[in-house]
């Protein structure tokens, strides 16, 4: 496989989650950081596509049962308010374009295993890319915040869970700023004739490692003046 044939699946998966009659409301940028990439053979970002199922509000309640390998990213989303698209789009017009930024929280999970127990086979990129990209959903903070009003690179969250910081990080780890992700996903997605659409959500890539979700446990993201996005797995 190749990653022009994982992108084809991905895409034939949403194809036949649209029949369904779901509705697509965005999309998401991941492996935005080096270590990452180089961790996954890859030396750019991947994207995926954000449905209007896979969206879930602050102190909601998931069941873990649900997901294969439920982990979660620490993000932030930009809210598109005017139409994104060409091949040199740049930070400074998607901070135009963009209506609000909003703390999030990514779901990530994925259907293959890490290391097939029969073959030995580990995960590549083109698994992740086939599954759209490893995500499972978003959870959406209550701040609405203008970029204009933030120093993006500088915005920073602290993820307990159970009481206990995991992780930590600023949104400069992405690809040294958030906007940046989106606007690389806007020029992959020029040559395909697709924008990014007013209206939709762009996750724009984590800013700290993935964290692990079990049945029973509390996550708590505190994004300072940004405010708390709170969830539980049971």
């Amino acid at each position: 496989m190749t990653i022009d044939d994982g992108y084809a699946i991905q895409n034939a998966w949403l194809r036949i989650e649209l029949n369904r009659g779901a509705q697509l409301v965005g999309h998401k940028i991941g492996l935005t950081s080096r270590a990452m990439q180089l961790a996954m053979n890859i030396d750019e970002p991947d994207y995926g596509y954000l449905l209007d199922d896979m969206l879930f509000s602050n102190g909601c309640e998931l069941e873990a049962s649900h997901y294969c390998d439920p982990k979660i990213e620490v993000e932030l989303a930009f809210i598109i308010g005017d139409r994104i698209e060409g091949t040199d789009v740049t930070v400074e017009q998607v901070l135009d374009a963009t209506e609000v930024v909003v703390p999030a929280i990514e779901l990530i999970d994925a259907r293959s295993y890490r290391k097939h127990p029969r073959t030995g086979l580990t995960r590549t990129v083109t698994d992740t890319i086939s599954d759209n990209a490893a995500d499972a959903g978003i959870v959406m903070g209550d701040s609405r915040e203008s970029p204009e009003d933030l120093d993006l690179p500088w915005v920073a969250a602290v993820c307990e869970r159970n009481g206990t910081i995991e992780e930590s990080g600023v949104a400069a780890a992405v690809l040294g700023h958030p906007a940046r992700g989106v606007a690389w996903l806007a020029k992959r997605y020029a040559p395909h004739g697709v924008a990014l659409e007013p209206g939709q959500i762009v996750l724009s890539g984590s800013f700290t490692r993935p964290v692990d979700c079990r049945a029973g446990d509390h996550f708590r993201v505190d994004y300072r003046d940004l405010g708390m996005i709170e969830f539980s797995f049971t």
